[in-house]
């Protein structure tokens, strides 16, 4: 089986966990996460805080900068993901339209590179 990352690309802003629609949501992923579980197809997977609450490490220069944050002018964000395991592109595809379904938002199916 191949494994593939299935992201989660939030737009707008991080929603509001205490909402009704986001509990909803909260259930519906639950419920997809378990259904990968059960079918041993789940890897890892997770949401991620809001970009405010990351830091930004550069090691590349002669000294470690570290900075707060990340500050994209995109209109997209990574808002989570799961890593599976599924026999083809296709099922992965598959895959990736119920957790978008279930979460509310585009989903980006990318396999990992063989090693």
């Amino acid at each position: 089986m191949t494994q593939y990352m299935l992201s989660v690309n939030h737009t707008g802003p991080y929603p509001d966990p205490t909402t009704d629609e986001a509990q909803a949501m909260f259930a519906a992923t639950g419920a997809f996460n378990d259904k990968l579980m059960a079918s041993g197809q789940w890897v890892f997977g997770g949401g991620l805080l809001p970009l405010d609450t990351s830091t930004s490490v550069d090691g590349t220069g002669d000294d470690v900068l570290v900075t707060d944050g990340v500050f994209s002018e995109s209109k997209e964000y990574l808002g989570g993901f799961w890593v599976i395991e599924a026999a083809d592109l296709d099922e992965a595809l598959k895959l990736g339209a119920e957790g978008s379904k279930a979460c509310g938002q585009a989903v980006v199916v990318r396999p990992f590179a063989s090693e």
